[in-house]
């Protein structure tokens, strides 16, 4: 591989670590980082590495298709490793054009760039596509999403995630186009946008807000610590097999509200407040339309063929991430002002 590789969404959470491990770990690498900097991406997520000799920022949207043509024209890029895409399903629920216009026509607009450059000339080339558990529908009481599972998206966000997993399939089979996809579990971490719920309780527990939980609480999803899933993404992206798909999950289940309990308590003792005193601001609200019941990862493929494994226990990595954004208050601060508090009305009232 010539090295010059592009990461879509590389400002905001996920897309973030990625790009540091890469321009860290890779010198020899010419690292771009595509992003349109919406209300999730953030330079200041990146600000450590914005001045290595092997990154360059370069802020566009996937939905322009001149822009991207042109840009893939000129640096003419042998891999790309995309996550730039619209992931919130509350979002999606209000906003559904928003998520297929970046998510699907976004997707197309890459694979299309790609394909011409190299005219189906790809050698040592990859497209690595990042994607959601969320494709898979919901699960029972028991069992797990493997590589197989049949896709049932419940929500728009789940349905345009899964559209993109299949054009990238499509481009694999009817033009060789050379690819690999991983759909992922939960992620938490530093750097997380507050819309989601980790960062969103830390900061409504910290400012005695109410904590707002949809139906009963009693939903289950699979958590992963976000630099965990960088290391994945870097797994594969280096030695995943050509049209394979990779599910990577934590092998850690939680119910929100059990998850919630333990984020309370934990953030009493960091607090300094009597044990109990945030739980009180648990507010229990109207579900979520669509509502998926639960959500688990079978990631035996990913450990067995590429020898990858979560490095961090739950609550190891839960600890980092409360103390990560305890000591940001300014960068917590600076991305819930604004446009931010009006959503946040919108959603939860």
């Amino acid at each position: 591989m010539n090295n010059k590789i592009l990461i879509t969404g590389g400002a905001g959470f996920i897309g973030s670590h990625v790009v540091r491990l890469f321009v860290k770990k890779y010198p020899e690498y010419q690292i771009f980082n595509l992003d349109a900097l919406t209300y999730a991406g953030n330079l200041e997520n990146i600000k450590d590495i914005e001045k290595a000799n092997n990154y360059t920022f370069v802020k566009g949207d996937i939905k322009n298709i001149e822009f991207i043509n042109n840009l893939f024209q000129k640096h003419r890029f042998e891999a790309v490793i995309h996550l730039a895409a619209e992931s919130h399903v509350d979002r999606s629920i209000t906003h559904p054009n928003d998520f297929i216009e970046t998510n699907v026509l976004g997707t197309a607009n890459l694979l299309n760039a790609f394909r011409g450059i190299w005219q189906d000339n790809y050698n040592d080339k990859l497209f690595y596509h990042v994607s959601t558990d969320e494709v898979y529908g919901s699960l029972g009481k028991t069992g797990l999403f493997t590589e197989t599972t049949s896709y049932d998206p419940q929500s728009p966000y789940a349905a345009s995630k899964a559209s993109s997993d299949h054009l990238v399939r499509s481009y694999g089979n009817t033009y060789g186009l050379p690819y690999v996809i991983s759909n992922c579990s939960n992620n938490y971490g530093a750097n997380q946008f507050p819309e989601k719920l980790i960062p969103l309780f830390i900061h409504n527990i910290k400012n005695n807000k109410a904590l707002p939980v949809y139906g009963d609480g009693n939903y289950t999803r699979d958590w992963l610590y976000v630099i965990d899933h960088a290391i994945a993404i870097d797994e594969i992206f280096h030695k995943g097999i050509n049209t394979e798909t990779y599910n990577i999950g934590g092998f850690n289940e939680w119910t929100n509200l059990n998850l919630i309990h333990l984020l309370c308590d934990l953030m009493d003792d960091r607090l300094d407040r009597e044990k109990g005193t945030s739980a009180k601001l648990i507010t229990f609200v109207k579900d979520r339309a669509g509502h998926d019941r639960r959500y688990a990862i079978d990631a035996n493929k990913l450990n067995k063929e590429l020898g990858w494994k979560p490095t961090v226990t739950f609550e190891e990595g839960l600890a980092k991430t409360l103390d990560w954004y305890l000591e940001n208050e300014s960068w917590l601060n600076s991305v819930t002002s604004g446009a931010y508090q009006a959503y946040y009305e919108e959603m939860y009232g």
